[in-house]
């Protein structure tokens, strides 16, 4: 039986000896890019919860306007069209899923393109932080929701099965000096994520590759891959010491194989029981195609 924990409420309401019981509570769901969303909307509509969707634009998958109770397109950096269009729709709770690209706040003439409101630029320019790394301002983000009786939960209450289980999960073995840089690169991860920074870290003959930061996971395994010719290396991917489920849970998938195979990466180290390993089964059998070894590990190796 599947346990949902914090979620319970979301499956029914109390009802009074004078009414009749009413439907389950909807969750809002804050979408952005990849294969999480939808796995998390297909969930929820297994379990008859109604979702609220706000798809970031050019990042949400269309695909979840026909799984969501309603889908609705953020295309502008408005704070106060998320509250509003959660509350409408009766939300008490919501969640984020998916990868959001950071790095388009960066970009030339970036306020012109976002289109702030006067929340948003509120809550950026005006809100005491220490600084502007995913932690600071997703916890932030949550401050500011929470202010509106809105309270942000983790979506793996809802999908516990999509954390990764240990052990090695491909045909294929991490050779012994594979494993060397698996040791190095898991002790390097785990402090770029106590930093802040990345949660991976690409390693050849125990030297540091690439480290990502805001690009994102796959883009430093490509630079891993131009940097070292395409030739074998490891990919060390951890979460964050401490990490907060409710955002930045790391997660690998397809795509990642992908990126890996067109990059010359031999080898994915992730982290078990913090993970989410997306569509496990076409995952390992595409990285058994490609040769590619993947290992779920429950703590630190040492060489």
């Amino acid at each position: 039986m599947l346990c949902l924990p914090g979620w319970a409420g979301l499956r029914t309401q109390r009802a009074s000896s004078v009414t009749k019981p009413m439907g389950p509570r909807p969750v809002g769901l804050l979408a952005c890019a990849g294969r999480f969303p939808i796995a998390f909307a297909e969930k929820a509509r297994e379990h008859s919860i109604p979702v609220v969707c706000i798809g970031v634009a050019g990042m949400a998958d269309p695909a979840l306007k026909e799984i969501c109770t309603e889908f609705h397109t953020l295309r502008r950096a408005s704070l106060g069209f998320l509250i509003r269009t959660f509350r409408r729709g009766g939300v008490e709770r919501w969640t984020m899923a998916g990868k959001f690209h950071k790095h388009m706040i960066y970009q030339p003439w970036r306020w012109i393109q976002l289109v702030p409101d006067w929340r948003m630029v509120r809550f950026y320019f005006f809100r005491k932080r220490r600084a502007n790394n995913d932690d600071s301002l997703l916890l932030g983000l949550i401050s500011e929701f929470r202010a509106h009786r809105l309270e942000c939960v983790s979506s793996l209450d809802l999908l516990p099965e999509l954390l990764v289980r240990e052990g090695i999960l491909t045909r294929r073995k991490p050779t012994a000096t594979e494993q060397k840089d698996i040791s190095v690169g898991w002790a390097l991860a785990r402090e770029m994520g106590r930093l802040d920074i990345g949660q991976s870290v690409m390693i050849r003959e125990r030297a540091v590759l690439a480290v990502e930061a805001i690009e994102g996971t796959d883009r430093a395994i490509e630079r891993a891959g131009e940097l070292c010719s395409r030739s074998g290396f490891v990919v060390v991917k951890v979460a964050k010491p401490g990490q907060d489920r409710r955002f930045d849970v790391p997660a690998v998938g397809t795509e990642t194989i992908e990126t890996m195979h067109r990059a010359g990466a031999r080898v994915l180290a992730i982290e078990a029981g913090q993970t989410i390993l997306l569509d496990e089964a076409q995952t390992v059998a595409l990285a058994d195609r490609y040769g590619i070894a993947i290992t779920a590990l429950g703590s630190d190796p040492r060489v």
